[in-house]
């Protein structure tokens, strides 16, 4: 096991306060959902966590749905500690469904991948609307992935460019290097398999949008990830760019985006046509 990948990758270690955060965000999106026009628990597959909590504006300024996805290593957390993400684009008319998956090691990243990708494709069926993918961590992975994926070949019917743009939050685009951490008990990543569900290799949206924001104060290696896959889908015709969140951890890097004038929320309703 690499002791430095390690180090650079197990963000709980690396920030001790993490549960006092996590449980903030809990509070928060339980205020939130008091509040909120919303239809919890939709669900688009058939396990119990294939579904979606919809939070709604009281007037729909945007072209697009936000499909926001949440991290915590594939293996951790659900959408009621994230509904509070969608308080600030509400509030600028922009609909966000916060979606919940299934969880490492019950299955695979793959897996995931694929559930999220039903995911978006059941907000199109319904609404008709493309899809903002805005993602945390692993739900950056997902969210690049998603705006990678090929979805004539998830279904005939569906459009080329169902989601239209990714905004990666401190996002995983390279798995690789999680093959020699801790963190790969509960994955169980094989070095094909990581390269496999890693959208840095995927062939790249051309014409689409990317963001890779991330907080300032986070490993290098999370700094080098959001670089790289700027960098290389930046080569391959993708819109892509690239910041730091001055002083941010990979937890406080979210603290901003339920706040309807900060820059991060304005930028995803942006993306949105709001």
């Amino acid at each position: 096991m690499s002791q430095d990948y390690e180090t650079q990758y197990n963000n709980r270690a690396r920030v001790p306060e993490h549960p006092a955060l996590i449980a903030g965000w809990a509070a928060d999106a339980a205020t939130y959902r008091s509040e909120a026009v919303s239809e919890l628990g939709v669900g688009y597959g058939e396990s119990p966590r294939q579904y979606y909590d919809l939070f709604k504006p009281e007037t729909v300024n945007s072209r697009a749905i936000v499909l926001f996805i949440h991290g915590g290593y594939w293996q951790a957390l659900d959408p009621s500690y994230f509904s509070h993400m969608a308080r600030g684009l509400n509030r600028l008319g922009v609909p966000v469904a916060v979606a919940g998956y299934d969880l490492c090691p019950q299955v695979e990243i793959g897996h995931i991948v694929w559930e999220m990708q039903q995911a978006a494709a059941a907000l199109w069926r319904r609404f008709g609307l493309p899809v903002v993918a805005a993602g945390h961590s692993a739900g950056g992975q997902l969210s690049a992935c998603l705006l990678a994926t090929d979805w004539k070949n998830v279904d005939p019917e569906l459009p080329e460019h169902l989601v239209h743009a990714a905004y990666g939050i401190s996002g995983l685009y390279n798995l690789k290097p999680l093959t020699e951490t801790s963190l790969n008990k509960a994955l169980g990543l094989t070095m094909e398999a990581a390269e496999l569900e890693s959208p840095l290799f995927w062939p790249a949206p051309a014409g689409l949008v990317m963001d890779a924001v991330v907080g300032g104060a986070e490993s290098e290696e999370y700094l080098k990830q959001s670089r790289r896959i700027t960098d290389v889908w930046g080569l391959g015709g993708v819109r892509t760019r690239y910041e730091e969140i001055e002083g941010a951890n990979h937890f406080t890097v979210l603290a901003t985006l339920p706040d309807p004038d900060s820059a991060m929320c304005r930028r995803i309703a942006a993306l949105a046509g709001a």
